[in-house]
């Protein structure tokens, strides 16, 4: 099993290098817009003295990826490498394919279509705990240490290496990238968050066993009870705890108000759900549910 899954991700790496690769050499480079990070490095190296990227990039990134394995570990290290090799690869292979994609010199549109190529081929990789090196692994250390996402730090980066990039393009392409950077690092994040838009919902009120069967029938969502006691009264109550969607919660608001117009609900965010009862998969519904006599 363990053999099977480290398969799968060489796998996604090897995809995801690929799909980011494309977007590079038939978006990026034919329209003259920038990239962040070590890549971004590797666009000014070849504007301003030839260098393939392929090359620049298997050099740039061998101190960073010593770095990596350092901090983020062996099992990290071994995907690094992995992903730093097959990116040089596969920069080497698109350039030598004759292919064009036809954007009618189209600067939005290609800053859109490099954005959601670079995220989602980044994105994957970053899911199974690969990178491609350079500023994927500063990322995934400052989300390990401090909790940064990884598109926001990769954001912060690309801003800081597209002001040098102003020795090769313009104003105008520059500003047409920061959209690019700004797709990519929310591809990412929706990536790694799982995909999906979740909330969790925490109702604080005197009628929580009422409220939760109803929630659980009309939602067929699970609920759970928290035990809590309120600090100035010192009264005992049953938390209800939930996860749904961000189209169900006004649902949710509408079934508890119902019962309780005074009840306490907080709405929080939720990035990824796991676990008996809490696996985040939308429900079938039924056509027709049968009424309780």
């Amino acid at each position: 099993m363990k053999l099977d899954r480290i398969g799968r991700d060489i796998f996604v790496i090897l995809l995801g290098t690929c799909i980011y690769a494309f977007g590079l050499v038939f978006v990026n480079i034919p329209n003259h817009l920038a990239e962040g990070g070590v890549t971004g490095i590797t666009l000014i190296f070849r504007a301003l003295f030839g260098i393939n990227p392929a090359i620049s990039t298997l050099v740039l990134n061998i101190p960073i990826i010593v770095l990596g394995g350092r901090i983020l570990g062996r099992r990290s290290f071994f995907y690094t490498i992995i992903g730093t090799v097959a990116l040089s690869a596969w920069l080497f292979i698109w350039q030598k394919v004759t292919f064009n994609i036809d954007l009618d010199h189209d600067l939005l549109i290609s800053a859109l279509i490099a954005g959601l190529l670079g995220g989602f081929g980044s994105g994957i990789i970053y899911r199974v705990g690969g990178t491609t090196g350079g500023s994927d692994v500063i990322a995934r250390i400052l989300e390990q240490k401090i909790g940064v996402s990884v598109g926001r730090t990769l954001f912060i980066l690309d801003i800081v290496i597209l002001t040098a990039s102003l020795t090769y393009i313009d104003l105008k392409r520059m500003m047409y990238t920061l959209i690019f950077s700004y797709v990519f690092s929310h591809i990412v994040d929706a990536i790694l968050d799982g995909g999906y838009s979740a909330r969790g919902v925490l109702v604080v009120s005197n009628k929580s066993t009422e409220i939760a069967p109803r929630l659980m029938s009309e939602l067929e969502r699970g609920v759970s009870f928290l035990h809590g006691e309120g600090a100035y009264s010192g009264v005992e109550k049953k938390i209800i705890y939930m996860v749904v969607s961000t189209r169900e919660l006004s649902e949710v608001k509408r079934i508890i108000h119902e019962y309780d117009e005074q009840a306490f609900v907080s709405v929080i965010n939720v990035h990824e759900v796991e676990g008996e009862g809490f696996t985040y998969l939308r429900p079938k519904k039924k056509l027709f549910r049968s009424k309780a006599n």
